[in-house]
């Protein structure tokens, strides 16, 4: 099982409960971004720089998953993606996308994405906050405790 992190959206809070949980639990994980990114020094962590582009790191990293991976993205098609090819997809907030919800996931992107292009203002997700972060740690921690 490898750990996989869409970390150009990423907040770096995320990042660094991340760094100590592979760190933690010996597990490999690799960022994958379109700028470099710097990391703690870990013979766990690795860093992928991919080329600029409309969904340039979600495309790299739906090529080199497997069954089983875990991938943090807060993106929902890459999420749907994950889960097709048998991945595990969590997000930035702590809630796993599985085949029971990703479809209603989608479907309300794409009516907020339509919304957007009409002119509607939507705004954007509110910022991650102290809960959010605690919620993201626990289920990352339950999800790597059930891990052979």
């Amino acid at each position: 099982m490898q750990i996989w992190v869409d970390a150009d959206a990423c907040p770096l809070v995320i990042k660094e409960i991340l760094y100590r949980a592979a760190e933690r639990k010996q597990v490999s994980m690799t960022l994958v971004a379109n700028k470099p990114l710097h990391t703690p020094r870990s013979k766990f962590l690795h860093s992928i720089q991919v080329g600029r582009g409309f969904d340039v790191a979600d495309n790299e990293i739906a090529r080199r998953m497997a069954a089983g991976d875990l991938v943090i993205t807060a993106d929902i098609p890459l999420a749907a993606d994950v889960i097709e090819r048998g991945g595990h997809a969590l997000n930035p907030r702590g809630e796993f996308y599985s085949p029971d919800n990703i479809r209603e996931r989608l479907a309300t992107r794409d009516f907020l994405a339509e919304l957007r292009d009409s002119g509607v203002q939507t705004g954007g997700p509110a910022p991650l906050d102290q809960t959010d972060r605690k919620r993201f740690a626990d289920a990352l921690d339950r999800f790597l405790a059930r891990q052979p």
